[in-house]
């Protein structure tokens, strides 16, 4: 009793043995329940003994992903739907003024339109032109992440089920059977505690059914060897035969395990497994597998083999050519029926049948049945050809596009506001666009021909140096250059439009007017031509006029436009004649739409203002001719 292992039962007062359903532990001198699957794993066809390793390639990884088309389907599925929902959010984003990060994106959405283009909502007795809207730019890319969602699920369709295997069953005769020559190799445990010591009868084989003509008894060493080996779960017994050739349609294998002292014969269950392999080309098997614990097939409750009745292995063969192989001939097991002996499924039950002697035994058969009036013919086609796969491509294709145009004229058609969207934006990047060019066009304006030369020629003028006719610097030549850096250095931060020059007029000058005061200092030669440049002389010439100058204080200055000797200047008051007036404003109407109207309004606007700046210039142009008259005759006269 002091070896016996824990979660026992005895019997004959001094005997042990482990409960219905349990096994011998011998490590940790447990009784431990068997919870083994009872599945029966069947490779049908062509399998290859030759594999990768799993360090290398993880087939049952890439498997445990890709097992169905499903997994394409969901995640096209979920793509699909974030898309659309992060276009419908940003749909509640304003659009402003164009430089927001939200207009950028949903212009480049409507960029995406590549598929409606063409297609959009279009009035009656208009000509079709190319639009790209977002509401286009969004069903587009939904159209092309369903299309590429399904045709990931047809590629792997035709990689996984390219063909299909067709099978063909005929009536077999004689020289059929002799060409099936495999190597058959069976082992079944019987899983336990005992060892092949408790092995006792087999050295049979039964063919024919008993009691007919064709019932034989024969040694099973003329047709296979066989061994028993000892396992950590069991004897082994091991059925082997190599070049073989089944003629009979029934076998049977019968062997037996009996008591031995301190080793009753009990098992909680058998493990099989049935191979058989091509004799030629040994790559190709078939093999049948499983597991065996339960004394019926509605109950999986553990229970304990032991007693007289036998446990019958039921195993079906089939012989099989493939064509598609070189017209491999091979033969398929199947496991077909088990059949429990006797069993005991409580403790009380158990311990009275090691008690009793004639229950010692474990009585176990082999039923093999080889189908040998039909012959299955294996052959495999392809399904999937270069037309059909075009054709399915197509198909694909045009449904992806039709749904989402259905969508998009059922949204054009009940929702006016979609049928412009695109000149809306359109409008407010154009206008962010003028702006940007407008900025650059003043800034260049400003660098180039800035205010601060007019005060700079004001400032000389007070200082009694020799002033210049303020010119437009050219980009030619060292002075001009010169002349720009002089003029970037005392810019102003910008335009202002309120520094006017007022030019008197010619009847004012003629006239002696008395709101005027000339300088009445000059040089004599100072000529200047039409252009307002001065010639090119070896001489140095002047010229006498006048620029009456307003100032930030109010008040207006007279700048001589000589070289010499200048009067100070007086301040003057101008008439509003020769004011220059300011641009007028472009009106336009609040909305993102612009009228006719308005365009021709703000050009009659830019016309009249165009006049009057006419009028000033040949104003100004007259009086300088005049002044450089009458400093040529006061030349003369002095000379004289």
């Amino acid at each position: 009793m002091a070896t016996c292992p824990r979660g026992f039962i005895t019997y004959n007062a001094t005997l042990c043995a482990c409960p219905p359903g349990r096994l011998l532990n011998r490590t940790s001198n447990t009784c431990s329940l068997f919870t083994a699957s009872s599945a029966i794993h069947t490779e049908t066809g062509i399998a290859y003994s030759a594999s990768f390793p799993e360090t290398i390639f993880s087939f049952d990884s890439i498997k445990k992903f890709t097992q169905s088309q499903a997994v394409f389907l969901e995640a096209t599925s979920v793509m699909l739907i974030s898309w659309l929902l992060f276009c419908l959010f940003l749909r509640f984003m304003k659009l402003g003024d164009g430089r927001n990060v939200w207009f950028k994106i949903r212009w480049w959405i409507s960029r995406l339109d590549v598929c409606f283009a063409t297609r959009h909502w279009l009035d009656d007795q208009q000509v079709v032109v190319k639009r790209k809207t977002e509401l286009g730019g969004t069903f587009s890319m939904a159209s092309w992440i369903l299309f590429i969602g399904l045709f990931a699920a047809l590629l792997y369709q035709i990689i996984s089920k390219r063909t299909i295997e067709v099978h063909n069953v005929r009536a077999t005769n004689a020289p059929d059977l002799a060409s099936f020559v495999n190597d058959m190799e069976f082992n079944v445990t019987t899983v336990s505690s005992m060892s092949c010591s408790n092995l006792h009868g087999l050295g049979n084989l039964v063919t024919g059914n008993p009691g007919f003509i064709d019932y034989k008894v024969v040694s099973l060493t003329n047709l296979v060897n066989y061994t028993c080996q000892n396992t950590s779960t069991g004897p082994t017994l091991t059925f082997k035969c190599n070049n073989c050739q089944f003629n009979k349609d029934f076998m049977y294998i019968s062997w037996e395990f009996v008591d031995l002292p301190n080793a009753p014969a009990s098992a909680v269950g058998f493990q099989f497994n049935l191979t058989i392999r091509n004799h030629v080309d040994k790559r190709h098997i078939s093999v049948v597998s499983g597991t065996l614990k339960s004394g019926s097939a509605s109950d999986d409750s553990p229970v304990t083999f032991r007693g007289r009745d036998p446990n019958v292995l039921k195993f079906n063969l089939f012989p099989q050519i493939y064509h598609n192989v070189r017209d491999l001939r091979l033969i398929q097991p199947l496991f077909h029926e088990f059949v429990p002996g006797s069993f005991s499924r409580d403790a009380t039950h158990l311990q009275a049948s090691l008690q009793t002697s004639s229950d010692g035994l474990i009585n176990t058969t082999l039923y093999v049945n080889y189908l040998s009036a039909y012959l299955v013919e294996i052959e495999k086609q392809n399904i999937m050809g270069p037309v059909s796969f075009l054709a399915d491509l197509g198909g694909l294709y045009c449904i992806s596009i039709g749904i989402f145009f259905y969508f998009l004229v059922q949204c054009e058609y009940r929702i006016k506001k979609l049928r412009n969207e695109d000149s809306t934006m359109r409008n407010i990047r154009h206008r962010l666009k003028a702006q940007k060019r407008w900025d650059k066009l003043r800034k260049y304006v400003m660098y180039t021909w800035g205010c601060g030369k007019w005060a700079d020629d004001l400032e000389s003028s007070k200082q009694g140096s020799s002033c210049r006719f303020f010119v437009a610097p050219s980009v030619r030549g060292n002075g001009s250059l010169s002349s720009r850096k002089r003029t970037s250095q005392r810019r102003t931060d910008g335009i202002r439009l309120n520094r006017r020059i007022s030019i008197p007029s010619e009847k004012n000058v003629v006239e002696g007017d008395t709101h005027t005061q000339r300088v009445k200092s000059s040089v004599a030669g100072c000529t200047v031509n039409t252009e307002g440049r001065f010639p090119n002389s070896g001489a140095q010439r002047s010229l006498i006029g006048e620029i009456l100058v307003s100032s930030n204080d109010g008040t207006q200055h007279s700048v001589g436009l000589c070289e010499g000797d200048a009067s100070q200047s007086h301040p003057h008051s101008v008439t509003h004649d020769n004011v220059i007036p300011l641009p007028p404003p472009l009106e336009f109407k609040g909305g993102s739409d612009v009228e006719i109207s308005d365009i021709q309004k703000n050009l009659q606007n830019l016309y009249n203002y165009n006049v009057i700046l006419r009028e000033k210039l040949l104003a100004t142009q007259s009086l300088l001719h005049t002044l450089t008259s009458k400093s040529s005759s006061s030349s003369s006269g002095n000379h004289t």
